[in-house]
């Protein structure tokens, strides 16, 4: 096979893999892993982000209707998890492939330390032919520590990992430029840096899965910013995969393109760490006008006005404009007391130097 891409995550979402009545559908999971399989044969390297936990637990228990939403979604998941990765490793063994599970929480990618064992575990799994198969570990994730969805997730692994391109499956065809259920709204195809559909967006979230539209989107957004392509497709449809591999634009999808820019190991890890800042850096109009015109500009302590927060160095902060927004992320220099200290100051080491700071 003949293909762009020789590195792919693949995000499985819970309405390809889940059926209308919220168990998991087998017969669509063999027809994925088929798919991946044959990309695996051809020499591509696969991670799969897969969910389905919660609804493979849910197809082994009876529902209790006691359990708030929270404990439910351990129950299942602590029980769907071992189904659903046993489902993987029977289906991938009839391929002659070796797979292996990893669960993480968002907890796991908070210091560049945790981010970097993860990338090497995945790395050796690669190395030596097994596919990765991710999955938030839901048992011990809790509202406040979760990640928006498993699109969060597959943006951070795809990042993380140094991928060729996302391909994130959903029950539909990807960003339509009007309301997909009517018959007049088409796929919008094409998505590159200088394109803005977010006003083509819809709101609502998928049947079982925590995101929606909106979370690919930002997420699409964001990782192809970092020059890796993004693509968003039906995973129901036949063979999706590979049309996507060898650039058959017949069976529609959007295509989020690549940047051109290269993007930095360190700044891949802090664009995703917004979950996990310890503080805020504001600064002055003329700092905020210098980091967002300047790749290469480094936050000084003249341009700093106040200082948010109790953290490290080497922590990850907010930059926040005069107006309150965030423009920047980073990976500070100082720790909270000694920031403090030099906030307005000439000719002082960088707040954030600009290999470490990431404009949003």
């Amino acid at each position: 096979m003949k293909g762009r891409y020789k590195r792919i995550a693949i995000k499985i979402g819970s309405n390809v893999l889940t059926r209308p009545d919220g168990t998991l559908d087998i017969t669509r999971m063999s027809a994925i892993v088929d798919q991946v399989a044959e990309l695996h044969h051809h020499g591509i390297s696969v991670i799969m982000i897969s969910s389905g936990a919660v609804a493979s637990g849910r197809s082994e228990l009876k529902e209790n209707k006691k359990l708030d939403a929270v404990s439910a979604r351990q129950l299942y998941s602590a029980v769907g998890q071992a189904k659903l990765i046993n489902r993987y490793y029977e289906l991938f063994r009839e391929h002659g492939i070796a797979c292996g599970q990893v669960l993480t929480t968002k907890e796991n990618f908070s210091t560049r330390r945790h981010y970097l064992n993860q990338k090497h575990c995945m790395d050796v799994m690669l190395t030596n032919g097994v596919i990765p198969i991710v999955n938030e570990n839901d048992t011990v994730s809790v509202t406040e520590l979760m990640f928006t969805d498993n699109d969060e997730l597959s943006g951070l692994i795809a990042s993380m990992m140094d991928m060729q391109a996302l391909i994130i499956l959903s029950n539909i065809d990807g960003v339509y430029d009007g309301d997909p259920k009517l018959p007049t709204s088409k796929t919008i195809t094409d998505i590159r840096q200088e394109t803005d559909a977010s006003e083509f967006i819809q709101d609502a979230k998928s049947s079982f899965g925590r995101g929606g539209m909106k979370t690919k989107y930002r997420i699409a957004r964001k990782v192809a910013s970092e020059g890796i392509a993004v693509i968003i497709a039906n995973g129901k449809r036949e063979n999706i995969l590979q049309e996507i591999v060898s650039g058959n634009r017949k069976i529609p999808y959007t295509l989020f393109h690549a940047s051109d820019e290269a993007t930095s190991g360190v700044k891949k890890w802090i664009a995703h760490s917004e979950g996990f800042a310890k503080g805020e850096i504001h600064v002055n109009q003329g700092a905020a006008d210098a980091l967002l015109s300047s790749r290469g500009a480094s936050l000084l302590p003249i341009g700093v006005i106040n200082i948010v927060g109790d953290f490290e160095k080497d922590d990850i902060v907010k930059v926040i404009s005069p107006e309150g927004e965030m423009i920047a992320l980073g990976r500070i220099g100082y720790d909270a007391d000694a920031a403090r200290e030099v906030v307005g100051d000439h000719g002082t080491r960088p707040i954030i130097h600009s290999d470490y700071l990431y404009i949003d």
